[in-house]
């Protein structure tokens, strides 16, 4: 935002009795008025954010789609037999490319919630965006049915083919409008107003305490990179949300998240302790419904990463980048879990899963002890990594927020881990 905004921005409002223009709220009209354009904003943002959903539902309808052309005479009209199927180059090298250009969409939309929302709304957001890869199992395999049925023979094409071409029709179409949809960032978007664009930059800075949510002219990418490869918490995360994600190969009021995250990963454990110990259809029925609810933790783990490495914003990218990749490993580790001759009990594969879920909830606490120190110490005012004092900074924050670097730093010191 230009200075001449900013100015611009101040001059409009006038203060309310006894506010003094230092105020942090005064520019925006006083703290009620602020609060009425915040809500403001957020509803903008959230309205435009929800695109995200359809596009991870297109995302996860769109690795799926194989395995459903498979129905209706994929392998027959290409000439494959026995175990060619899962080793044909050619779908490989599509998948892969698909893959490719898809693999960055969960953590690209992570990384553009927090540049918008604060620590204290990510949860929920992230939460509702987990619901496009539950809804794609939900209505992936009914799109899928309609246009198997339907399409057979249509314009002298088999339904297998239509899967692709509708199904890749819909994902483009959708990941254009994106395009014109989709927020920049706080200070690059145009469909804000300039008070709007103002009060976006403000919010994650005192979310931050007090920090511009922006990396300085020599920390680059490459430096982000660095920096979160260095930081433990990033590769604890990382083997902890891959323990929950083999564990659900089965297939923010409280300013809190290892609660969020342990109970339901033990709701969880419970579901997988019932499955093991009876074949009782009706009970192993509700055990699946103890099992999905580790979802909820894997979520909250999700939102986790944001509020553990708030900044700078390329370190925040890699982070989220790097966890949501290594965290695959999980998938893969888990098409093994479910062997054939473990059948019909899958005990063996219920106590990998259990062991799995364990291990993430002993990280999790690992960590939020380890997040509660870090607090203690900016209780005492000492330094913590990732916390920069480095001057301009500061001061760059304390101008684009219109207060003294004294008072910054005063504010800087409430800055809190979330645990």
């Amino acid at each position: 935002m230009s200075d001449i905004d900013s100015k611009h921005a101040v001059e409009q409002h006038e203060y309310l009795p006894g506010q003094s223009p230092k105020h942090p709220d005064a520019e925006f009209g006083g703290t009620e008025a602020r609060r009425a354009l915040e809500r403001r904003l957020l509803r903008k943002l959230d309205l435009r954010m929800s695109i995200l959903i359809f596009i991870y539902i297109l995302n996860y309808i769109d690795r799926n789609n194989a395995a459903a052309a498979r129905l209706r005479g994929f392998e027959e009209d290409l000439g494959l037999t026995g175990k060619q199927f899962p080793t044909f180059v050619g779908a490989l090298l599509t998948r892969f490319f698909l893959g490719f250009v898809e693999a960055a969409f969960f953590p690209g939309a992570l990384f553009l919630l927090s540049k918008w929302y604060k620590r204290n709304e990510l949860g929920l957001r992230t939460a509702i965006l987990y619901c496009g890869n539950l809804s794609s199992n939900a209505f992936g395999g009914l799109l899928a049915a309609g246009i198997l049925d339907g399409m057979q023979g249509k314009l002298g094409h088999a339904a297998w083919r239509w899967l692709f071409y509708i199904e890749g029709a819909l994902t483009m179409a959708v990941a254009v409008l994106a395009i014109f949809v989709l927020p920049d960032f706080p200070n690059t978007t145009r469909w804000l107003s300039p008070e709007e664009r103002r009060l976006a930059e403000v919010r994650m800075a005192e979310d931050v305490g007090g920090e511009v949510d922006k990396d300085s002219s020599e920390e680059g990418h490459l430096y982000g990179f660095f920096l979160a490869m260095k930081d433990w918490k990033v590769w604890w995360l990382a083997v902890a949300l891959t323990g929950i994600t083999i564990g659900l190969s089965f297939n923010a009021y409280f300013r809190e998240r290892f609660l969020h995250i342990s109970i339901p990963l033990f709701i969880g454990i419970i579901g997988f302790v019932i499955a093991i110990a009876t074949m009782n259809i009706a009970a192993r029925y509700i055990s699946l419904f103890l099992m999905a609810q580790a979802y909820a933790g894997l979520i909250v783990l999700l939102s986790w990463v944001s509020n553990s490495i708030p900044r700078p914003p390329a370190k925040r990218a890699v982070a989220l980048a790097f966890i949501n990749a290594f965290s695959q490993l999980g998938n893969v580790a888990g098409s093994y879990v479910w062997p054939k001759e473990w059948s019909p009990t899958y005990r063996k594969s219920y106590v990998i899963c259990i062991a799995c879920f364990a291990l993430a909830i002993a990280m999790a606490l690992f960590l939020r002890q380890h997040l509660a120190h870090l607090n203690k110490r900016l209780d005492r005012g000492e330094a913590v990594e990732g916390i920069s004092e480095r001057a301009e900074a500061i001061a760059e924050a304390a101008e684009l927020e219109g207060v003294p670097v004294e008072e910054l730093r005063s504010r800087r010191q409430e800055f809190r881990f979330l645990y």
